[in-house]
């Protein structure tokens, strides 16, 4: 009996202690106090980070263009081998000419209609149409065309007024603007696509012949937009549509190039005050700088043109430029690569002078460079020039024609080499290249050139 009273005793003493326990550990309600803010000292004034966006709203430069935008047809002939009839698979399909439509667009530059557009839009054209946007339709002219630019001027025939795009000043777009492209892709009439610029000074290929410097769109263009416009986000001119980025299927896949509007512009003023384009040279050959050709090169600039030649009969050479030096910018446009210089000289004539900034031995010089127009003249597969007082005493003459480069492989396989003279075509005597364009390459008979011997040689064709 006493063990369970003891039992009970010390069960109930233990629940006293477990419940005094118990009722000091529990967890107090906490209480939270806003906290202050803390002054901190600084040493500078913070920047307003918050930027207005830009307006993307692209109905007003669309409303001043889409009207001054048209549809080009061009209708001419194709000589093709295509088979008519079952015969012709067995013996042969003789050339026949064949009906041709092609179609592109162009922008109206003018109140009384004249047009810029590309080449490649009316090239082998025996007749073009011209539809505005209101479906008018208007017989045009071509009135002169730049191949090498692939830039052409229309006029439309008749003394109406049209509506037309102001031009802007390439030279000041900024690589990630707006821009809008207006075209007639796919027959598609008076369509407008947005998009950025991508890149300026774009050379699609480095080892043509061609000075290519485009601006890069990623806005949509497709067939039939060539010779549209690109303009900015006032409605103004900043190029003409080109080329695209193609798989090969001549559809659209991200970007697309313009010719600027500045050179564009050039070409146009050029063709209607002189009737051909007059082309600005410095007098220089060379190329593009990167980080692989200044290491064969020796030198520590990876931007630039590398001047590897000078023409001794041009401005470049009369300001003191020689070979090895590297011109990094003409006036205020910077030279990083060949499209760089091309694409600015685009824009000048022959007898403007330029400020040219070069590097010598890690020296930045400056001089001031008087264009002048080529001295050369592509004829018959041969790079003309006028010969030199000394090169004409040389060869007892008292003018000439100089041969600086042969491609025609009729006369070169006949030993014609640079360096020879050439007297005359089909008997007409020769004493400067300006006679030459006078003659047709098409139909020649007969040639005569001298030798650095002076040895005269006559060639007769039939």
């Amino acid at each position: 009996m006493k063990s369970i009273f003891k039992y009970a005793a010390v069960a109930f003493g233990s629940a006293l202690v477990a419940l005094w326990i118990f009722g000091k550990t529990q967890p107090t309600t906490p209480s939270y106090q806003q906290p202050t803010a803390q002054v901190v000292n600084t040493s500078f004034s913070p920047t307003k980070t918050v930027v207005p966006a830009l307006s993307t709203d692209f109905t007003n430069a669309a409303e001043k263009t889409i009207d001054a935008v048209v549809h080009i047809t061009n209708k001419g002939m194709v000589k093709s081998r295509q088979p008519n009839s079952i015969w012709d698979f067995f013996y042969g399909s003789p050339m026949r000419e064949y009906p041709r439509i092609g179609m592109g667009s162009g922008v109206i530059v003018s109140e009384n209609g004249y047009i810029i557009t590309n080449n490649h839009v009316i090239e082998g054209a025996s007749e073009l149409e011209v539809t505005t946007n209101d479906n008018k339709a208007y017989e045009a002219e071509l009135i002169g065309s730049d191949e090498n630019a692939d830039i052409a001027v229309l006029k439309i025939k008749g003394d109406q007024s049209f509506p037309y795009v102001r031009f802007a000043n390439s030279d000041l777009t900024r690589v990630g603007e707006w821009v809008l492209a207006v075209g007639n892709p796919f027959n598609l009439n008076s369509t407008v696509t947005a998009g950025i610029i991508s890149a300026k000074s774009r050379d699609l290929n480095d080892y043509d012949n061609q000075n290519q410097s485009f601006i890069q769109t990623d806005a949509a263009v497709n067939s039939g937009n060539s010779g549209g416009a690109l303009v900015n986000l006032d409605g103004d001119l900043i190029g003409i549509n080109t080329a695209i980025s193609s798989n090969g299927m001549g559809t659209f896949i991200g970007y697309s190039f313009a010719v600027p509007s500045n050179i564009a512009r050039k070409i146009y003023e050029d063709i209607l005050e002189y009737g051909n384009v007059q082309k600005a040279l410095l007098g220089v050959s060379g190329g593009g700088l990167n980080a692989r050709t200044a290491e064969e090169l020796g030198i520590e600039e990876t931007e630039g043109f590398y001047v590897g030649g000078v023409d001794e009969s041009m401005g470049a050479a009369n300001a003191g430029i020689k070979e090895n030096d590297v011109i990094i910018r003409v006036d205020n446009a910077k030279i990083r690569r060949f499209a760089d210089l091309t694409g600015y000289l685009g824009s000048k004539r022959p007898g403007e002078v330029v400020n040219v900034t070069y590097i010598r031995d890690g020296e930045e010089i400056t001089v001031p460079v008087t264009l002048m127009r080529t001295p050369y003249v592509n004829y018959y597969g041969m790079q003309l020039r006028n010969l030199t007082k000394d090169e004409a005493k040389a060869f007892g003459l008292k003018n000439g024609i100089m041969v600086s480069a042969v491609e025609n492989r009729r006369l070169y396989n006949r030993g014609i080499k640079n360096g020879d003279v050439l007297l005359s075509i089909n008997g007409n005597k020769l004493s400067n290249v300006q006679d030459v364009e006078d003659l047709d390459e098409n139909y020649i008979y007969e040639v005569e050139f001298m030798n650095e011997e002076k040895e005269k040689m006559r060639f007769i064709f039939e």
